[in-house]
């Protein structure tokens, strides 16, 4: 072997030898722990907060979508008291004729057993009618939920009072002023008759003229 070849397998060793012992080296460690928060405006970093237990779950009021007609207040403390102890039930209505809106609201004494009621009757065939089951968040529970929800809606029987209002006795001025409004009534319907263009005779009314009362002299004898 020449002079020129052991110098070229010396630098081939050396070389060897140095990549051998970089790759030895431990790796820099970094002085700064990583961030998960920067800062706009300068200031230093932050680290997001490690929660090591789970959220409480507070939840007890569900709503309940889809409710068949039969299926109200009675019977839905009655079907869901197999889960748990029920507190307050309630059925929207309607203000005037008392008719189910077919949802409503239940709340249980503790909230694991809501959650499983939600689960279990979410998507459940009754009666035909496919319910709507879902935890409602504390925080989205509106004060005035359950307002007079034990009070027994009685209906507004809008027929009996038109009935009353129509049979009641009036006075000769309000008889008059009523005569009034009829005529006024018809006279419009026999302008827009004859803006129509159709010949039509409208019957007349009978009885609009109040007799005015007579008055009774008596004889001085």
């Amino acid at each position: 072997m020449g002079a020129k070849a052991k110098k070229a397998l010396k630098k081939n060793m050396k070389k060897i030898a140095a990549s051998a012992a970089s790759s030895q080296l431990p790796p820099p460690q970094n002085s700064k722990p990583s961030a998960d928060f920067l800062p706009l405006e300068g200031g230093p970093a932050r680290k997001a907060p490690v929660t090591s237990q789970p959220l409480e779950n507070k939840a007890t009021v569900l709503y309940i979508g889809r409710i068949p007609h039969g299926f109200y207040e009675t019977e839905i403390e009655a079907f869901f008291s197999q889960f748990g102890t029920v507190k307050r039930v309630r059925v929207a209505r309607n203000k005037k004729t008392g008719k189910s809106k077919h949802f409503g609201f239940i709340q249980f004494e503790d909230p694991e057993v809501a959650e499983i009621a939600a689960g279990a009757m979410n998507d459940y065939l009754l009666m035909e009618h496919m319910l709507k089951v879902h935890v409602i968040a504390p925080e989205d529970v509106k004060p005035n939920l359950w307002k007079g929800f034990k009070c027994n809606f009685k209906p507004v029987d809008s027929v009996q009072i038109e009935r009353r209002q129509h049979n009641k006795e009036r006075t000769l001025e309000e008889h008059r002023k009523m005569l009034q409004k009829v005529v006024k009534r018809d006279q419009k319907r026999r302008k827009r008759i004859q803006a129509a263009g159709i010949e039509y005779e409208c019957p007349e009314l009978v009885g609009n003229t109040q007799p005015v009362p007579k008055r009774i002299k008596f004889s001085e004898d």
